[in-house]
């Protein structure tokens, strides 16, 4: 292993016209001295021709092509051949800002106990104009369960790790803490924004590739924060690409999300219980929200009986939610009214959905 080395890990598919975006973003870091790979999943556009015209003459960057395995298989075979002593996952439509590694690697080495850290980030609509400047609280829901110094124990100004830093970095808080307890409430990393230490990385090995695309990360930090301590920058480092038609939001794809974080506080549950110390109320709640969660999903996509399965479940959990109840209603219903009320439920929720997206 490189001391000092940060091995960042850059998974692509079909995205010759945005790649290059990614990889010099990585490349314009102020700090860190790097070893890049570029994992091409099975692309059949133009990858290989655009990455060996524009880096072939480049030691610091390795392209790897493999069959397409998907983002999981693709993420992991770059984890297994990074020997950094930092590792940094990419997607390849995302960017980043030039001083990110700097952030993260002083407040790394200021606090050797931390295992993980990851930041906030930028949202970027489809002509690459800002559209919310810090989106991570807004995409990740579990934020607004709790406070700041619920989440984390402790909080540092960064204008004490990094005092010579630009404005918007030294009014940032570097907060720290055991999180392992909250993430069972959702995730609170996104992953274009981390930054691993290899002895962290070595207890959580790899993305499980037992788990379908899209909601694999959730089970992935779950399991770098059950081993210690990690820190959370408060500022958005990471220019995040959102409302692509390529981008893994498909409803088909949801649904491995939901059932993907059922299966992942399942877990939790089973392994370590003792570490949830909230009320059995609160814990039911969660279930409730994931299985209503599922069932929705499973509606939007025409799986009438399996969306009903789940509902109920949701139910049995939380009786007092109005909406699973009118929902679980209309999987009930008889065929000639339940396909007239489907078809006016599809229509509503279609803005909701473009929304989201």
């Amino acid at each position: 292993m490189d001391e000092g080395l940060v091995s960042v890990i850059i998974p692509t598919y079909n995205r010759a016209h945005c790649l290059p975006r990614a990889v010099d973003s990585v490349l314009s870091q102020t700090r860190g001295r790097l070893e890049i790979l570029i994992i091409d999943d099975g692309s059949t556009d133009e990858t290989a021709q655009v990455v060996a015209h524009r880096y072939g003459s480049d030691r610091r960057i390795q392209y790897i092509q493999q069959p397409n395995s998907g983002v999981i298989g693709a993420r992991n075979s770059g984890l297994a051949r990074a020997t950094g002593e930092f590792i940094a996952l990419l997607d390849s439509d995302d960017a980043w800002k030039p001083w990110k590694l700097r952030v993260q690697l002083a407040c790394m080495e200021k606090y050797p106990e931390i295992g993980m850290s990851w930041t906030d980030m930028e949202a970027i609509d489809p002509s690459g104009k800002p559209c919310d400047p810090a989106y991570l609280k807004k995409m990740y829901g579990c934020y607004s369960q709790f406070t700041m110094d619920e989440i984390f124990s402790s909080r540092f100004p960064m204008d004490e790790i990094l005092p010579d830093a630009q404005e918007e970095i030294k009014s940032a808080t570097f907060f720290v803490g055991d999180i392992y307890d909250k993430m069972f409430f959702g995730s609170l990393v996104h992953t274009s924004t981390v930054l691993l230490r290899r002895e962290r990385l070595e207890k959580v090995k790899a993305f499980r590739e037992d788990f379908k695309v899209l909601g694999e990360d959730f089970d992935f930090h779950m399991r770098t924060t059950e081993h210690g301590p990690v820190g959370f920058v408060d500022v958005s480092s990471v220019e995040y690409q959102v409302g692509m038609p390529d981008q893994a939001t498909a409803k088909r794809h949801m649904v491995h999300a939901a059932r993907n974080c059922l299966r992942t506080i399942d877990e939790m549950m089973q392994q370590h219980p003792e570490r949830l110390k909230f009320p059995r109320r609160r814990i039911r709640r969660r279930y409730a929200d994931v299985h209503a969660w599922i069932g929705e999903t499973l509606l939007e996509i025409d799986q009438w009986s399996g969306a009903r399965r789940h509902l109920l479940r949701s139910l049995r959990y939380w009786p007092w939610h109005m909406r699973t109840a009118r929902l679980l209603a209309l999987t009930a219903a008889p065929r000639r009214v339940g396909d007239s009320a489907r078809s006016l439920y599809r229509q509503m929720k279609r803005p909701f959905v473009t929304a989201k997206a």
